[in-house]
């Protein structure tokens, strides 16, 4: 796994982290902006789960102030990780309903975008739809299978939870709305995603398996549930038999370029 110049903090004697002034102001300044872009963009499940998070605007919340709620709504809880873990670590807690968050926050330079996700992505990205049952028994089936699954599959599982719990759309009686976490902690892709330029397909799981990302771009599409107990409906469906099925087929043609690659004093795409 690649390198990361984030490290995460570590809790006192108490389980708490001492947040800095600079770090809880960086907080309040990114969920105070996605606030204020979320309405009539995020799904009703989610702004739900938001109000039953109640998450403070002027500091970074203590992560048993979230497994507080989680547990009386779903069973989740959330856990302290490095900024990066190893997929065997990550679907592990998957399996066992807790939350991998990175206990670190980005730096006022990379306040709009960075590849490594934050504590903001997961609190405020993720955090609010794990006290929803379908989102929730999900998840927790998708950890189980990716615990299970063999190297190759998991690469394919790992573009089911891309355009799902990271980037899925939701159509309503409202029109369409975000759940993925992904986007709903973007400031950018919250505005992109429900865009006349964005491309979006229905959701279709052999598609989803097959259809290549890149973590470094507005998604050129996104895939659109037609509700979100939906996602009950998937986990207990035959995942790992289209998992094969999408290995036997192979990828779709990206529809994105190249992505460019400096080495020296040239420039290769690859």
């Amino acid at each position: 796994m690649k390198g990361t110049q984030y490290h995460a903090r570590e809790s006192g004697p108490d389980g708490h982290i001492a947040w800095s002034e600079q770090e809880n102001a960086t907080w309040h300044t990114l969920i105070t902006r996605q606030s204020m872009v979320l309405p009539e963009r995020a799904c009703d499940e989610y702004i739900a789960g938001l109000d039953r998070l109640a998450l403070p605007s002027g500091r970074i919340p203590q992560l048993d102030e979230i497994s507080r709620v989680l547990r009386e709504c779903t069973g989740w809880s959330v856990a302290a990780v490095p900024a990066l873990i190893s997929f065997d670590r990550f679907f592990s807690l998957l399996a066992d309903r807790h939350f991998p968050v990175a206990t670190f926050i980005r730096t006022p330079q990379e306040l709009d975008y960075l590849q490594e996700p934050d504590i903001f992505h997961e609190i405020f990205g993720h955090c609010p739809l794990l006290t929803n049952p379908a989102f929730a028994h999900f998840t927790h089936v998708y950890g189980q299978l990716g615990l299970a699954a063999s190297k190759e599959e998991r690469v394919f599982l790992a573009r089911l939870y891309w355009f799902t719990v990271e980037f899925g759309l939701l159509q309503t009686p409202h029109g369409p709305r975000i759940y993925g976490g992904g986007i709903l902690s973007s400031i950018g892709e919250t505005r992109y995603a429900l865009s006349e330029t964005a491309r979006v397909e229905p959701f279709d799981l052999l598609e989803v398996l097959r259809t290549p990302y890149r973590i470094d771009i507005m998604q050129p599409v996104y895939f659109m549930l037609e509700r979100l107990e939906t996602l009950f409906e998937l986990a207990d469906s035959d995942i790992m038999g289209r998992v094969r099925e999408a290995m036997r087929l192979g990828l779709r043609p990206p529809l994105y370029p190249p992505k460019p690659v400096v080495t020296g004093n040239k420039e290769l795409n690859l």
